[in-house]
């Protein structure tokens, strides 16, 4: 399989995933991370996830090296990033040859991101497979047809043949598209549950960035009348919820310290209201455990992770960034840089998703995608701020009203 050598380190991340499924049947559990990022399902051990805001750059992908030079110990992030380009330029090449816009192009790039990362799996939650996870038993294809990224493109841009009998609509049969928040596009041909549609809205940062890195030309316009959706919209909006803001900019105040100071172990008794199955000591062990003997099962996905060490198995919410937002307002210490052992650290990160991540002690964090995609690494928690030029909000208790 195109990619598979390469993402050997991530590819455990979809398996017993519940994933945004074209015609899938009853609901879907769905988790994040990033941040990559969301829910953790406890379905078959594995984990699904949304997209991580990561640094200003495009951290947990193409890390090269530590951030000083240094090699990072995954070698394999290299190798994912060429291969989410290739088939990154795969898709706009069937898109461009079938008279689309750049439009098209993105909208495919945000479902693949959040369908597979963009890379051709040969598995996936039930019969899934490939760039957008199509499941041969739902009439999308063969196996062998979805594991071919062109035919995969062409089944997710332009459907079954008008004359099929198996019902399967692409993105040109959906109408409006062109004009329609680029989400819904996206959700309009995979047909996720409600409630996670606007996950796909996540991966435009991502999918902008990769389309910049493959030289593709987002601003395309149609050059055929294959789309459906009249006049071409304006590319630039990001279409997510909150403006498209990861956070509010007046939110990030009333702590103590500054940029780039050192976090020092605060003292701090949690709220009755919090519980966990997991107690703070032992989900910290856990979180050391996981950096010590993981598997690399956190590829974008902060908030399953910190949910996973505290004993839950999803946290109930899409985004790192929305978790923080809904702390009740008492729970919040904005900006402080004396967290407690255990506490929840949160970042804007500049892209829809955020960061999050335990507090450990001695100023150090549990954090995923920081030195290894999909694994968990312990390092100074200044290292968001100073490798992802991120912006730090402040901690919060292990408090998960929606987790399971």
């Amino acid at each position: 399989m195109e990619g598979r050598d390469a993402a050997r380190a991530l590819s455990t991340m979809t398996k017993g995933t519940v994933k945004l499924k074209a015609y899938a049947i009853g609901a879907v559990v769905f988790v994040l991370f990033l941040c990559i990022l969301g829910f953790m399902a406890g379905a078959g051990g594995g984990q699904a996830f949304a997209n991580s805001c990561g640094d200003r750059g495009e951290p947990s992908v193409d890390y090269g090296d530590d951030g000083d030079g240094d090699q990072a110990q995954n070698n394999t992030t290299g190798d994912v990033r060429k291969n989410q380009i290739a088939n990154a330029k795969i898709i706009d090449t069937v898109a461009a040859d079938g008279g689309l816009s750049g439009r098209a192009t993105l909208i495919a790039l945000m479902t693949a991101l959040q369908e597979s990362s963009l890379l051709n799996l040969n598995h996936g939650h039930l019969d899934s497979v490939g760039l957008f996870q199509q499941r041969p038993s739902q009439g999308w294809g063969t196996l062998t047809q979805l594991m071919n990224p062109e035919y995969a493109t062409r089944m997710f841009l332009f459907g079954a043949d008008p004359k099929s009998t198996v019902g399967i609509h692409g993105l040109t049969d959906v109408k409006g598209w062109e004009t329609m928040p680029l989400w819904k596009a996206a959700a309009s041909v995979q047909h996720p549950a409600e409630q996670y549609e606007q996950l796909y809205a996540g991966q435009e940062s991502a999918a902008r960035d990769i389309a910049k890195d493959a030289g593709i030309d987002l601003e395309r316009a149609t050059t055929s009348d294959s789309s459906t959706g009249g006049d071409q919209a304006d590319d630039t909006s990001t279409d997510q919820s909150d403006n498209g803001e990861c956070y509010p900019e007046d939110n990030s105040g009333g702590g103590t310290g500054k940029t780039g100071d050192p976090f020092h172990d605060g003292a701090a008794d949690w709220p009755a209201v919090v519980k966990n199955p997991r107690s703070t000591a032992d989900a910290i062990a856990w979180a050391k455990n996981e950096a010590a003997n993981g598997t690399g099962d956190w590829y974008r996905a902060c908030l399953a992770f910190v949910a996973r060490a505290y004993g839950w198995n999803f946290s109930g919410v899409n985004y790192a960034i929305d978790h923080y937002k809904e702390m009740p307002a008492s729970m919040k210490h904005d900006g402080d840089r004396m967290p407690p052992p255990g506490a929840l650290m949160y970042w804007d990160t500049g892209k829809r998703a955020g960061h999050v991540a335990i507090y450990i002690g001695d100023g150090k964090i549990a954090s995923n995608d920081v030195l290894r995609p999909g694994y968990i690494d312990i390092v100074p928690a200044t290292y968001i701020e100073k490798h992802w030029q991120a912006t730090y909000l402040g901690w919060a208790p292990p408090y998960f009203p929606k987790g399971g």
